[in-house]
């Protein structure tokens, strides 16, 4: 039996990986959910091993499918690089790096209005914290990063800002007068959380941190399950199991960066920067 890894399966692996998840990779792909599947189930196929687990809503790399991946990063960068070497136009991509308050309400439509503007490009996204996020702008790993805050250097630009709001589960009652708010937050550093506990305390209100968690998921859970109240940004889409806050302070709203790697083609950032723009003023 011959056994083959082929490039677009390899491509859909590593984009599962940099998007956190086989949905987010198939936007990022153009292609369907069940195709990105198909082609990780390709490769578990040929090489015999489970590469891809499920992981209580979400789903998470084997030891085997970490290993490919690495060999899937360098297999790509060789196919590219060779095309390149006889004068073959690769695929040309714009790489995207979203932290996780943005990703499911934004990118999606994002998606759609960077395809319209720059159809020769291939749009793929990554899914991050944001200093992993800013780590990857300065390698080079990603060509724009999404950023919660202003924009601070003369490269970046603010598109627009995100409303926040408090939610709970819909059994959480606050505690008595004088006794603290449980919080529960990002891991730091994290613009949210910085703004969780500077509203709070604007307001005279004592609170805790009774829980922490590295991802939006965690934070959702952990809300969910009654430890306490969280910060986010949903752009007015209600999670599952949460229930929206009207009787804490109304935090003010966050930023919205986009910000280049060095040496990105203008016409690039001004082209996401006016498509996030309007996105933001539609969702506002």
């Amino acid at each position: 039996m011959s056994r083959i890894l082929d490039i677009a399966p390899l491509r859909s692996l590593v984009a599962v990986a940099d998007c956190g998840g086989f949905q987010r990779a198939a936007t990022s792909l153009h292609l369907s959910q069940g195709a990105v599947s198909q082609h990780v189930r390709r490769l578990e196929t040929t090489l015999g091993r489970a590469l891809v687990e499920r992981d209580g809503r979400g789903s998470r790399f084997t030891t085997d499918g970490e290993a490919l991946l690495t060999h899937a990063r360098r297999i790509l960068a060789l196919h590219d690089e060779a095309l390149h070497t006889f004068g073959v136009e690769g695929e040309r991509s714009l790489v995207i790096g979203s932290t996780e308050h943005a990703a499911a309400q934004l990118l999606p439509d994002l998606t759609s209005a960077l395809a319209a503007t720059f159809p020769d490009r291939r749009i793929r996204f990554r899914i991050d914290r944001g200093a992993q996020l800013r780590s990857a702008l300065q390698d080079g790993r990603i060509d724009l990063a999404l950023l919660l805050g202003p924009a601070d250097e003369s490269d970046a630009r603010t598109v627009g800002e995100l409303r926040l709001t408090w939610y709970s589960s819909p059994e959480w009652t606050s505690p008595p007068p004088g006794e603290p708010i449980p919080l529960v937050v990002f891991d730091a550093p994290c613009a949210l959380r910085s703004r969780a506990l500077e509203t709070l305390a604007a307001g005279a209100l004592p609170t805790e941190v009774g829980c922490e968690a590295a991802h939006l998921a965690g934070v959702q859970a952990a809300v969910r399950a009654g430890l306490g109240v969280g910060l986010m940004a949903t752009l007015g889409q209600q999670p599952e199991g949460l229930a929206a806050r009207d009787d804490l302070p109304p935090p003010e709203p966050l930023e919205l960066s986009v910000w280049p790697r060095r040496g990105l083609p203008p016409e690039l950032v001004e082209g996401a920067a006016t498509a996030l723009t309007k996105i933001l003023t539609v969702a506002g």
